[in-house]
């Protein structure tokens, strides 16, 4: 798991988690990728923190 430092950031990306973006709605919507289903939606359109993009590859 990432390691919450206090200061407005995580130490490391939460593990089993990837994020995407919504253009439809503009979100960012969490997705669990043992199971593929979506976990939670991020209303003000920032990303959110520590949890890798399903673009970059950390994640499978």
């Amino acid at each position: 798991m990432a390691t919450n430092t206090g200061n407005g950031h995580r130490i490391g990306s939460v593990k089993d988690r990837t994020q995407t973006h919504n253009p439809k709605n503009d979100t960012y919507v969490k997705r669990d990728t043992d199971t593929g289903r979506f976990i939670d939606v991020k209303s003000d359109g920032t990303p959110f923190k520590g949890v890798a993009q399903e673009t970059d590859k950390r994640r499978k």
